[in-house]
C-alpha cells in the first residue's frame, strides 16, 4: 500500500463532495427535495483540534450519504469505490456504520518541522465525527493492521492518555519530503488522521490548552457568527498564513486578515456566502438596493454578462475596492486591474480612445446603472450597452465623453430613427466609386463608434445602431423580465449593493479570453461547469468591519 494513500483518498472525497453537491442541484425539483439535505451543526466541532495559526480549515457539516440524493449518475458512490480501491477498505462496511455529520480537513502548519532547509512539508489533519465510538476505534485498528500486513512498520504510542498509531516515515527521493499516516480515536466524538504524528500531538495539545486552538481566536468567534443556518460546508481561512504558504503577496498591511466561506443549498441552486474580516474599520459599503435595478429594463436577454448597481462615483472609496485591491495583488502579484480589463478593451475598440473608466465615466454616475456585454458570432469583442439614471451630473459626463470623442477625430451627429432622436459619434470617410463617365466620384461613409439616446429617466449608450435598435425593442424581452435572471437575484440576500450576472453559455467565451485560467477550472470542476446555467455575484451588509458577499450558482439542464 502506498504511504498516505488512505489519507489522500479521504481528502479527495472531501473536496469532491462540494462539486457533487453543486452539480447535483439540477435534480432538485422543489423545496420538498431539500428536506434533510442541510448542515446539522452551526459550526465545526473539530475546530478544537486546529491551531490559531492554521492557514485553512474546511468542513463538510452533513453526512456524505445524505448527499447521494443529489447524485445524477452515482458520482459519490463511484468516487468512494475508486479512491478506496487500493486500501482494502470498504466504505459501506468499515466507515458508514460510524461516520457522523462532520468531516473536517485542515492545513495545520506550512512546515511540520519548521526547517525549510530540508524541504517544506505542510501538516494535514483530518477529523471525522463518529456516532459509534466502538466501531470507529475498531476501524482505526483495522486500517493500520492492513497497513502492517502490506509491509508498513507501525509504532504505537500513548500521548496524554490517547493511543496514537503511525507508520515509520519514509523519505520521497524526489521531493525530499517524508510521508506517513498517523491515526487516533479521541474520546467518543472524533477519529483523527494526519500525515505525521507531530500533527496529532499538536491537535491533542490544542484541546488541552484551549487558548491555542482556533475556537478561542476573536476573529474566528466573530467569523462563525456569520455562518447561515443549515450550511452544508464551511471554510475558515487565515489569509496572511495562506499567502505565506502559497507564496502570494498581500498589501502591507492587509486590510482583511481572515475569511469564512459557507455553502447553503436552496431550492433554486447553491449559494456560497463569504465574510472577510478586517483588522480595523474599513471604508463604507456601497449604497444598498432594496429592489432590482430599473436600468436593467434596457439590457436585452441576449447579454452574456450584466453588471448593475447604484452610484459608481462612490466605488473608489468603498470597501469593495479595498477587497479587490487585496485580491488582485494576491492573484497577480501586481497592481494590474483585471476587472477594468474586462470592459476597457470594448470601450477602446469602439471609441479608439484612452478612456479612464474611473475619471471619465465612474465619477459622474451617481444614480442607477447597468452594463451589458452582448456576444456576437464571429466578433472578437462583444457589443455593449451602458445605461445610467439621469442626475444633475449626467450632462457634464456626456459632455466629457463628447470631448474625448472629438479629440480622437470623431464627430457628434444627431438623427432620427423611428421618431427617436439618437446621438452618434462618427468618423466620416470619403471613398472613390466607379463612374461610367470616368469622372471622379466619391461617396461619404460614416463609421459609427458609439451611440446614445435619452429614454425617460435614463441615458442609454450602445456600441452601434444595431445594438441600440435591439435595446429599444426589448419591451418584454429585457433581462429584468427574464425568468432565469429573476431566480438568480432572488437568491441573493436583500438589501444588497448590486450584482454581477453571468449567463454561462453566453459569456463563456468572453470570460475565457480575459481569464485563461477558467479553462483549467472547467477541467478541475467539471461537475459544476457542465451544468452551470448562470452565476450571480453580489455584496451586502452594513458592518464596516466585515465584507459580506455571495455567489449564487444556478444549476440545471
Amino acid at each position: 500500500m502506498k504511504q498516505g494513500l488512505f489519507f489522500r483518498s479521504l481528502a479527495a472525497i472531501l473536496m469532491m463532495l462540494l462539486f457533487i453537491t453543486i452539480s447535483g442541484c439540477s435534480n432538485l425539483s422543489g423545496a420538498n427535495s431539500l428536506v434533510g439535505i442541510s448542515g446539522t451543526t452551526q459550526q465545526p466541532g473539530a475546530a478544537i483540534f486546529v491551531s490559531q495559526q492554521a492557514p485553512v480549515m474546511i468542513s463538510i457539516l452533513v453526512n456524505p450519504d445524505k448527499l447521494q440524493a443529489l447524485e445524477r449518475e452515482g458520482e459519490l458512490s463511484k468516487l468512494k469505490t475508486s479512491l478506496l480501491a487500493n486500501t482494502s477498505i470498504d466504505y459501506k462496511q468499515d466507515i458508514q456504520p460510524w461516520l457522523e455529520n462532520e468531516i473536517t480537513l485542515a492545513v495545520t502548519t506550512q512546515d511540520i518541522d519548521r526547517d525549510p532547509s530540508n524541504g517544506q512539508q505542510p501538516g494535514y489533519l483530518m477529523a471525522l465525527a463518529t456516532k459509534n465510538p466502538e466501531k470507529s476505534r475498531e476501524f482505526v485498528d483495522l486500517l493500520f493492521s492492513k497497513r502492517a500486513i502490506a509491509g508498513s512498520n507501525l509504532t504505537t504510542e500513548q500521548y496524554e492518555g490517547i493511543k496514537l498509531i503511525f507508520d515509520s516515515p519514509q523519505l520521497d527521493p524526489k521531493s525530499k519530503i517524508q510521508t506517513s499516516l498517523a491515526g487516533a480515536a479521541v474520546g467518543n466524538d472524533f477519529v483523527l488522521f494526519a500525515n505525521d504524528p507531530k500533527v496529532l500531538r499538536e491537535a491533542i495539545n490544542n484541546v488541552q490548552a484551549p487558548d491555542l486552538n482556533i475556537t478561542t481566536s476573536s476573529q474566528y468567534q466573530q467569523a462563525v457568527k456569520q455562518i447561515p443556518k443549515g450550511a452544508l460546508a464551511v471554510a475558515f481561512l487565515n489569509l496572511p498564513n495562506i499567502a505565506q504558504w502559497q507564496g502570494l503577496k498581500l498589501p502591507e498591511p492587509a486590510t482583511y486578515d481572515s475569511e469564512i466561506v459557507s455553502v447553503v443549498l436552496t431550492n433554486k441552486g447553491l449559494l456560497a456566502e463569504t465574510s472577510l474580516l478586517a483588522q480595523a474599520e474599513t471604508a463604507p459599503p456601497l449604497e444598498p438596493l432594496s429592489q432590482p435595478v430599473g436600468a436593467l429594463q434596457y439590457i436585452p436577454t441576449s447579454a452574456g454578462l450584466a453588471i448593475a448597481g447604484k452610484n459608481l462615483s462612490s466605488l473608489p472609496n468603498s470597501n469593495l475596492t479595498q477587497v479587490w485591491e487585496q485580491i488582485k495583488v494576491a492573484i497577480s502579484g501586481s497592481e494590474k486591474d483585471v476587472v477594468s480589463g474586462l470592459i476597457k478593451p470594448v470601450v477602446d475598440v469602439q471609441a479608439d480612445s484612452d478612456i479612464n473608466l474611473k475619471e471619465d465615466i465612474f465619477s459622474w454616475v451617481q444614480g442607477e446603472y447597468a452594463i451589458g456585454l452582448l456576444p456576437r458570432p464571429g466578433q472578437a469583442n462583444p457589443d455593449f450597452v451602458f445605461v445610467v439614471e439621469k442626475t444633475e451630473t449626467t450632462p457634464a459626463g456626456i459632455a466629457r465623453l463628447d470631448e474625448i470623442a472629438s479629440s480622437k477625430g470623431l464627430s457628434l451627429n444627431t438623427f432620427d430613427i423611428d421618431k427617436q432622436k439618437i446621438s452618434a459619434w462618427t468618423q466620416l470617410k470619403a471613398t472613390k466609386v466607379a463612374d461610367p463617365q470616368q469622372r471622379e466620384k466619391y461617396t461619404i461613409e460614416a463609421k459609427v463608434s458609439g451611440v446614445h439616446i435619452s429614454q425617460g429617466n435614463y441615458e442609454i449608450f450602445a456600441s452601434n445602431l444595431e445594438t441600440m435598435n435591439e435595446v429599444l425593442n426589448t419591451k418584454n424581452y429585457s433581462l429584468i423580465s427574464d425568468r432565469q435572471f429573476k431566480n438568480s437575484i432572488a437568491a441573493i440576500p436583500q438589501p444588497n449593493q448590486g450584482y454581477v450576472y453571468l449567463d454561462w453559455a453566453k459569456s463563456r467565451e468572453i470570460l475565457q479570453s480575459q481569464f485563461p485560467i477558467l479553462k483549467l477550472a472547467e477541467i478541475l470542476a467539471k461537475p459544476i461547469f457542465e451544468n452551470l446555467r448562470s452565476l450571480t455575484i453580489s455584496s451586502y451588509g452594513s458592518d464596516t468591519g466585515i465584507f459580506k458577499s455571495g455567489v449564487f450558482f444556478q444549476i440545471g439542464k
